[in-house]
C-alpha cells in the first residue's frame, strides 16, 4: 500500500473536535487528566502512548485541541488509514509495519514534520493493540526518532480505562514528565527505558484510577 501523507484541514479539525469532545462526553462517565507536562511557545514534543483500544486513536486530537495547542501529526497503521480516511485531514500519515522500508520512510516523514514550528508527533511504540496489562513492548522506531531528532521533548501518556464506579466507562489519561537519556545509549537501550517510562505510568493508574482522583482534574 502507498504512503498516505497528513494533510490536514484547519476547518475540518475545528469541527471534528466539537463532536469527538461530544462523543467523549456522550460515551464515558468522566475523562480525567493528570498533567505533568505543559510544552512551551516554542517547545516540539514527541508523544509516545500505549494502545489498547480503539478510543486511543481520537485521543491525541483532544489532548493537543484543548491542552498542548502545537502543530500536532500522528502515525497510524496504513490499514487503519485505509478504513479511517478522515483521520489524514487530522493530522495523520500512514506506516507499514511490514515492510521496513516503506517503514522508513515514513519515519522520514516524521523527522521532517519536525521542521514546523511547535510541531508535535502522537506515536504507539507497540505498534497495533495489545492486551491491556501487558508489559510493553515496543517496536524501535521511537528510539528511531530519538536518534533524529534534537532539542524535542519524548513525554509519556498513559491511557487507561476502567468501571470501577460506575456502569459507564470512566478514563483516566496521565500525562508524564520528558524523558532524559544518557549520552550514547544503545537503541534497544532506548527502547527499554522509555518502555519503563511508560509501564511505570500505567502500572499507577491501576492502583489509583477509580480510587483516588486527587491527583486528577475533570478534562471532559
Amino acid at each position: 500500500m502507498d504512503f498516505i501523507p497528513a494533510n490536514e484541514s484547519p476547518i475540518f479539525i475545528k469541527i471534528f473536535r466539537l463532536y469527538t469532545k461530544l462523543l467523549f462526553k456522550w460515551r464515558f462517565k468522566t475523562v480525567w487528566l493528570k498533567q505533568e507536562y505543559e510544552p512551551c511557545s516554542e517547545c516540539k514534543t514527541v508523544y509516545f502512548l500505549n494502545h489498547h483500544s480503539w478510543w486511543d486513536g481520537l485521543i491525541p486530537l483532544m489532548l493537543n485541541e484543548y491542552r498542548f495547542y502545537q502543530q500536532a501529526r500522528a502515525i497510524m497503521e496504513d490499514k487503519q488509514m485505509k478504513t479511517y480516511s478522515l483521520f489524514q485531514k487530522i493530522g495523520a500519515f500512514s506506516i507499514n509495519r511490514s515492510d521496513p522500508r516503506s517503514a522508513v520512510t515514513s519515519l522520514r516523514y516524521a523527522v521532517k514534520s519536525f521542521d514546523r514550528d511547535k510541531a508535535s508527533l502522537f506515536i504507539y511504540p507497540e505498534g497495533t493493540i495489545t492486551p491491556a496489562g501487558s508489559l510493553m513492548n515496543f517496536e524501535s522506531g521511537l528510539a528511531w526518532l530519538h536518534e533524529k531528532l534534537n532539542n524535542v521533548d519524548f513525554v509519556p501518556v498513559g491511557i487507561y480505562m476502567h468501571t470501577i464506579r460506575h456502569n459507564k466507562p470512566e478514563l483516566h489519561l496521565h500525562v508524564g514528565r520528558p524523558i532524559r537519556l544518557e549520552d550514547g545509549l544503545s537503541r534497544d537501550k532506548k527502547t527499554t527505558q522509555f518502555e519503563k517510562s511508560l509501564d511505570q505510568i500505567l502500572s499507577d493508574l491501576r492502583k489509583t484510577a477509580g480510587f483516588d482522583d486527587s491527583q486528577f482534574e475533570q478534562f471532559l
